[in-house]
C-alpha cells in the first residue's frame, strides 16, 4: 500500500507538470502564428527547448544520483513555473531570443521532471517478485496518463488564449503549478533519496548495447512524430483548413487523449496478442507497422478532395500504433535498468528522445515550409523505416 500510494503522489506531480507543458506548447504555436510569424521561426522558438532538454536528460540523471530523485522533480516543477512567467511581458519583449530563453527553461524543467518519475517508478519496485509485471503497468498507465493530461493541456491552452489571451494564461498555469509544486513537497515519500551508486563524468554514456540501440530507435521514433506534430499540422489546420484556434486546441487535446489511453491499455493489449512481457522483437514489429500510416496520409491527402476525413481517420490509426510504441519502449528503458543506475540510464535514453524532438521540430517547420504537410508526412515514414531497422539490434528477451 506504501508503495501506491508513493506511485499516486509521483503521477500527480508529473501529471499537474504535464498539463502546464502542453498548455504552453499550444499557447506559443498558435499566439505566435497570429502576430505573423513563418512556420520555420515557430519551429525556432522551441530550439533551446528541445536542446536544453538534451543536455538536461544527460547531465538530470548524474545530478539525480547525487543529490536525489525527489529534488530534481521539484526543481523540475519550479523551473516551469519561472519559465511560465518570464512570457508574461509585454508583446513587444517577447523577441524570438527571449521566447527561446524562456523555452530552454521549460525544456530543462520538463526533462528533468520526466526523468524524476520514471525513474522513481523502478526503485518502487525493488524487492518486489513481480517486479517486470507491476513495472510495465505502471509505466504504462504513468506514461498514458500523462499524455492524456499533455492532450488536455493542449485544449486548455487553446480555450485559455481565446478566452484570457496569453499573458493571464500563462498566469493561470503559473499559480496553478505552484500550488501542485507545494502540495507535492509535503506529500513526497523519501524512499526516492540519493542511490548508493555516485557516477562520475566519464560514466554520463551508457555502456550498455541494448540500452544504446533502443535510445538511438527512440531518437528517429520521436522525431518521426515531431516532423508532421508539432508546427506543420497545427498550421495547416489553420491555414489550409480555417480552422479557429479553439477547434485546433480541441482536435490536438482530443488526438492525445486518445493517444494516452492506448498507453494505459498497452500491457492488457500486448497480453493479449503475445501472452509476455515485450521485447526487442516486440518493438520491431510495432514499428514496422507505423511506418505505413504516415505514407498512407500522405498519399490520400493528394487524392482527396477532402483532407479533413483522411486526416482524422489516418491520425487516429497513427496514434494507435505509436502508442503501443512508445509504451513498449517505456517499458523496456525502465526494465532493462538496474536499481542503481536507473536515473543514469533513464536520463541517456530521453537524451536521445530529446535530440529527436529537436531534429523532428526543425524539420516539421522547414519542410512544411517547402513542401507542406505531405513532405512532412514522407518523411516521418522515413524515419519511421530507421526505428524499425534499429530495432532488430535490440535482445528478443529482457535483461537485467
Amino acid at each position: 500500500m506504501t508503495n501506491l500510494r508513493n506511485y499516486a503522489v509521483i503521477t500527480g506531480a508529473y501529471w499537474a507538470f504535464t498539463l502546464t507543458d502542453g498548455a504552453i506548447r499550444m499557447l506559443v504555436v498558435l499566439y505566435f502564428h497570429q502576430l505573423g510569424y513563418s512556420p520555420l521561426a515557430i519551429a525556432s522558438l522551441f530550439l533551446f527547448y528541445e536542446l536544453f532538454g538534451i543536455i538536461t536528460n544527460l547531465f538530470g540523471g548524474w545530478l539525480a544520483s547525487w543529490i536525489g530523485l525527489n529534488k530534481t522533480l521539484l526543481l523540475g516543477m519550479a523551473l516551469q513555473i519561472v519559465a511560465l512567467a518570464m512570457l508574461t511581458v509585454p508583446t513587444e519583449y517577447l523577441t524570438v531570443i527571449y521566447v527561446m530563453a524562456a523555452q530552454a527553461l521549460s525544456g530543462i524543467a520538463k526533462d528533468l521532471n520526466k526523468m524524476s518519475a520514471k525513474a522513481s517508478i523502478k526503485q518502487l519496485t525493488l524487492n518486489d517478485p513481480n517486479a517486470s509485471k507491476r513495472l510495465f503497468k505502471w509505466v504504462a498507465a504513468l506514461t498514458g496518463s500523462k499524455n492524456t493530461l499533455k492532450g488536455t493541456g493542449y485544449f486548455l491552452g487553446g480555450l485559455l488564449l481565446s478566452l484570457y489571451g496569453f499573458s493571464q494564461a500563462l498566469i493561470i498555469l503559473a499559480s496553478g503549478l505552484l500550488i501542485a509544486l507545494l502540495m507535492t513537497q509535503y506529500l513526497l515519500p523519501k524512499a526516492s533519496e540519493k542511490t548508493h551508486f555516485k557516477p562520475k563524468f566519464s560514466q554520463l554514456f551508457s555502456n550498455t548495447p541494448a540500452i544504446n540501440w533502443l535510445s538511438i530507435a527512440r531518437f528517429f521514433l520521436f522525431g518521426a512524430r515531431d516532423i508532421w506534430f508539432v508546427v506543420a499540422l497545427p498550421i495547416y489546420l489553420s491555414q489550409q483548413l480555417g480552422w479557429p484556434t479553439q477547434q485546433i486546441g480541441v482536435f490536438f487535446a482530443l488526438w492525445i487523449i486518445g493517444y494516452g489511453i492506448i498507453q494505459a491499455c498497452t500491457p492488457a493489449l500486448i497480453k493479449q496478442i503475445t501472452h509476455r512481457a515485450p521485447d526487442g522483437r516486440t518493438a520491431h514489429k510495432l514499428a514496422s507497422v507505423l511506418l505505413f500510416v504516415p505514407l498512407l496520409i500522405a498519399i490520400g491527402l493528394t487524392q482527396t478532395q477532402h483532407p479533413e476525413n483522411i486526416l482524422i481517420a489516418g491520425l487516429a490509426l497513427f496514434a494507435l500504433f505509436f502508442a503501443l510504441n512508445s509504451a513498449v519502449h517505456s517499458f523496456l528503458i525502465v526494465d532493462w535498468s538496474q536499481h542503481d543506475k536507473v536515473a543514469m540510464n533513464v536520463g541517456f535514453y530521453y537524451m536521445a528522445n530529446a535530440g529527436g524532438r529537436l531534429t523532428g521540430t526543425l524539420l516539421s517547420g522547414l519542410i512544411y515550409q517547402y513542401y507542406g504537410l505531405v513532405g512532412c508526412l514522407i518523411t516521418s515514414s522515413i524515419f519511421i523505416t530507421a526505428a524499425a531497422i534499429l530495432s532488430t539490434k535490440l535482445p528478443i528477451r529482457t535483461v537485467a
